[in-house]
């Protein structure tokens, strides 16, 4: 194709079959994983430790920046390797024993997840706004050997160390107090004159690689178990997705003539950050910086300083940027992508993304923890023409409605729930067979969301059939914070709903019945509830009610009449 200002824009479906032909990077093959036939990348990396490894044409770059210090990919070679040394040689892990990490966006979280996934471990990234109480029991369900944590955590986790059996061993970074026992510092970990090269390990594309908690419907997280199959087919769904935007346009899609950098501006914790971020920009040799905490102004100042060329995270995000007052004080002509998912966007926001980085293409996604983070994508004249979709599946993926009974695919535009198939659909949940029947049905997984497709493929979601609100990209189950509440001995009856919100989505709402001849009031229960889960899950308005709250016949809570009486229906 020549790019001419005649250059047609192909549907999505055309689109896949020219840039999928068997003779092209992207020729997708048929493999029987576990028994079901799935569409794979013919050219997909093996396993992470290729990744890593094809990573170290990029010695000379910079890799990661944090504040005032910088770690060039040599640099970043070498303490993940001295770091593999270690963990093999000194804490005795071996292929398939967890390695759990929990810390704040800290230069050492890439090392522990490259050095853990290159000796075979099982990395376990752990979200680090969870209480200690909550960490522990990740740690123990997990059956973590080794946790490296930094100092905000182990102060947390400390009360429940000696309760973690299967725990041998903790290390801590950025930590300058006296340590308890059992915990050992990053640095004198390190110290020890270890081999420049990975020490040797047989992986296979169908090792597991990674366990990501979720929140639980039962009120307890559940462990998605990732393999490396799974984490690696999203990376090359990635780099097609860039190459079929130049394709759009009728250019070849060409090696970047610099070093792209990116600000990291969401957790590593979520598959967000670490799959689709942090892995998706080291394929590519790029300069990553990290944020301590996300403020807008900050990262401003740091895409002008830098000349980052891709930022993003929830849609607040580049809303939050592009409505900051200094945002036109400040040279953000090098941003080339705006990238957002884990919260439902505004359609104005494509447009106005548009009209402030004139040279960026703004994405959208659709994804879950159970897909790598990916399930389809919406990214650039796609996004424009359909700001309200999520986009189509990669062409080594599929996408269904299915019916309430789960019996019968529906037909375009009729909405059910959505179904996912693909090389990056999750092994299942860790130590959980029963909740992996319930979420695996032949290959394909149950998202639990709401939606419908269109005639070109792309898919619209609507809801979601589980009962969980989203909150600046956490995922809340209602019934982990009406548990908590209902320890209160004040309270009699709860449910919790979401209340709309600009920026976040959706904040955390309770409705509360009280017990006769009880006063607690919405501070007190607050106070009761952030003891026990984590602060971004306490409701942030609790409306007292001292009758009974709406119940259908079998029982259940009518939640739309409680918001309704909130006043948010």
């Amino acid at each position: 194709m020549t790019e001419t200002a005649a250059t047609p824009v192909p549907v999505p479906l055309l689109d896949q079959r020219l840039t999928t032909a068997p003779d092209s990077p992207f020729g997708i093959d048929t493999l029987r994983i576990r028994g079901i036939e799935t569409l794979c990348w013919r050219q997909s990396f093996p396993h992470l430790r290729a990744v890593f490894a094809h990573t170290a044409q990029f010695a000379a770059r910079d890799y990661l920046v944090y504040e005032s210090e910088r770690q060039t990919y040599a640099e970043h070679h070498r303490q993940v390797a001295a770091l593999a040394h270690a963990l093999t040689t000194r804490f005795g892990i071996r292929k398939g024993d967890r390695v759990a990490l929990a810390m704040r966006n800290y230069p050492e979280w890439p090392a522990v997840f490259w050095a853990s996934v290159a000796i075979g471990a099982i990395i376990v990234p752990l979200n680090a706004w969870l209480t200690g109480g909550e960490l522990a029991y990740a740690l123990a369900d997990s059956g973590s050997r080794l946790l490296v944590v930094d100092a905000e955590r182990l102060a947390s986790l400390e009360p429940h160390l000696p309760t973690l059996t299967e725990l041998e061993a903790t290390v801590v970074v950025r930590s300058t107090g006296a340590l308890p026992a059992q915990v050992h510092a990053w640095g004198e970990v390190l110290a020890e004159p270890y081999p420049a090269e990975l020490p040797p390990c047989a992986l296979d594309p169908e090792d597991d690689a990674a366990i990501y908690y979720t929140s639980g419907t039962t009120g307890r997280p559940k462990g998605a178990l990732l393999t490396h199959r799974n984490i690696c087919a999203n990376q090359v769904t990635g780099v097609y997705l860039r190459a079929r935007t130049e394709f759009r346009y009728g250019r070849t899609p060409q090696p970047p003539t610099q070093q792209l950098g990116q600000l990291i501006s969401v957790p590593l914790f979520h598959v967000t950050g670490s799959v689709a971020m942090l892995i998706g920009s080291t394929i590519q040799g790029s300069k990553l910086v990290f944020m301590r905490r996300w403020d807008p102004e900050d990262a401003i100042r740091l895409i002008e300083r830098e000349r980052l060329n891709s930022f993003g995270g929830v849609p607040s995000m580049p809303l939050q940027v592009i409505e900051s007052p200094i945002f036109r004080q400040h040279d953000t002509s090098s941003v080339m992508a705006v990238l957002f998912g884990g919260a439902p966007p505004s359609p104005e926001l494509a447009r106005r993304i548009k009209d402030v980085f004139p040279n960026a293409s703004a994405s959208n996604g659709y994804g879950l923890t159970e897909t790598a983070g990916v399930a389809t994508v919406n990214v650039a004249e796609d996004y424009l023409a359909k700001p309200a979709s999520a986009g189509v599946p990669a062409p080594v993926s599929r996408v269904k409605i299915m019916d309430r009974d789960a019996s019968a695919e529906l037909p375009v535009g009729e909405t059910g729930e959505i179904w996912i198939r693909g090389p990056q659909v999750f092994k299942g949940y860790w130590r959980n067979p029963e909740a992996t029947a319930k979420a695996l049905v032949d290959g394909w997984l149950r998202s639990g969301d709401l939606g419908y497709v269109d005639e070109e493929g792309a898919l619209f979601v609507v809801d979601r059939t589980k009962d969980m609100l989203l909150r600046g990209g956490e995922n809340i189950y209602c019934i982990e914070v009406e548990n908590a509440l209902h320890t209160h001995p004040d309270v009699l009856d709860v449910a919790v709903v979401g209340i709309p919100d600009p920026i976040l989505g959706e904040r955390v709402g309770a409705m509360v019945q009280l017990r006769a001849g009880a006063t607690a009031d919405a501070a007190a229960l607050r106070t009761h509830v952030a003891a026990r889960i984590a602060a971004f899950k306490v409701p942030e308005r609790i409306d007292i009610v001292h009758q009974p709250l709406p119940r259908n016949a079998n029982g259940k809570i009518l939640k739309p009449q409680v918001k309704a009486a909130m006043g948010l229906g």
